[in-house]
C-alpha cells in the first residue's frame, strides 16, 4: 500500500506497530458484522492514531467491509482510503480521526449512548503513546471513570516513539500505568505483539464491572521488518521497490517460521 503511494508515502511504522491489536480486535474479539456495517448492536473501534491507517485497512478488507483490491487504491485521488479513516465512503470506520487526542472523547460518547439506548455494545478506542500529551484524553479519562463506564475499552499503542523523538524526550508520561490507575481506570499492562496476551486481556473475566478498562499494550514501532523496528525515521516515510521487495521478505519469512 506504501510503495503504491508512490510519493505521499504513509505512516508504516505506527501501521506495523498496531497490527496485531487491530487484527486481534477485529479477527478475536470484536462483535461486528461487515454485511450490516451499521447494525446498532456492534462493537465500536475507533483508531484515535488515525495515521496508523496501515494496520487498520488490512483488517477492514479481510474482514469483508470492501475487496482487497481497493488496498491498491490507497491515498490515491478520488480513493476512499486517505492517509487518515474516514467514515464518508469507507464502510466498516465508525470515526473520522486526524487531530490526535479526539478519539477518547469520542468513544466516551459512543460508550455512554450505548448505556442510555440499553444496548450492550463496547466500544474499543486505540491510542498513541505520544498522543497522552493531550489534555483532553485525560479529560476523557477523568469523565469515564465518574461516569463509571465499564463498556469504553482504551488499548494504548505503547511504542515509545513518536512523530520526531522518543516519547521519553518530548514529554515523560511515565509512570503511564500509575496515572491511569490514579484516574479510576482498570489498568493491564501486555506484550502487544503476542496475540494469546492480547487475546485473554480482552477476556471478559478481565474487565471490569463499574468502571472503564485500559490495556497498554508494548510494542515495536516498524514491528517486522529489521530496518525499521524503532526507528522514527520510519514515522512516515516513502519506500522505495527495493525496500519494500526487503521488508516483504522479512514478513514472509517470520511468517513462515523462517526467524
Amino acid at each position: 500500500m506504501t510503495l503504491n503511494a508512490g510519493k505521499e508515502g504513509g505512516h508504516i511504522g505506527p501501521g506495523l506497530s498496531v497490527a496485531d491489536i487491530v487484527a486481534t480486535l477485529f479477527f478475536g474479539v470484536m462483535r461486528i458484522d461487515p454485511q450490516n456495517p451499521d447494525w446498532p448492536d456492534r462493537d465500536r473501534l475507533i483508531l484515535s492514531k488515525g495515521h496508523a491507517v496501515l494496520g487498520y485497512y488490512p483488517a477492514l478488507a479481510q474482514a469483508g467491509y470492501f475487496p482487497e483490491q481497493m488496498l491498491e487504491t490507497f491515498e490515491k485521488k478520488g480513493s476512499p482510503l486517505a492517509g487518515h479513516p474516514c467514515t464518508i465512503g469507507t464502510p466498516g470506520v465508525d470515526f473520522s480521526s486526524g487531530s490526535m487526542g479526539h478519539g477518547l472523547s469520542v468513544g466516551l460518547g459512543m460508550a455512554l449512548a450505548a448505556k442510555l439506548d440499553a444496548r450492550d455494545y463496547s466500544v474499543y478506542v486505540v491510542l498513541g503513546d505520544g498522543e497522552q500529551n493531550e489534555g483532553a484524553v485525560w479529560e476523557a479519562a477523568m469523565a469515564a471513570a465518574q461516569y463509571h463506564v465499564d463498556n469504553l475499552i482504551a488499548v494504548i499503542d505503547r511504542n515509545g516513539l513518536q512523530h520526531d523523538s522518543s516519547c521519553a524526550e518530548v514529554m515523560d508520561t511515565e509512570p503511564l500505568a500509575d496515572k491511569w490507575r490514579s484516574f479510576g481506570w482498570e489498568t493491564r499492562e501486555v506484550d502487544g505483539h503476542d496475540i494469546g496476551q492480547l487475546l485473554e486481556a480482552f477476556q471478559p473475566e478481565y474487565r471490569p464491572k463499574g468502571k472503564p478498562y485500559v490495556i497498554i499494550a508494548h510494542t515495536t514501532k516498524g514491528k517486522g521488518v529489521s530496518f525499521m523496528e524503532n526507528g522514527v525515521s520510519w514515522h512516515h516515510a516513502v519506500l522505495t521497490q527495493k525496500q519494500a521487495e526487503l521488508a516483504l521478505a522479512e514478513i514472509s519469512q517470520d511468517k513462515t517460521g523462517g526467524e
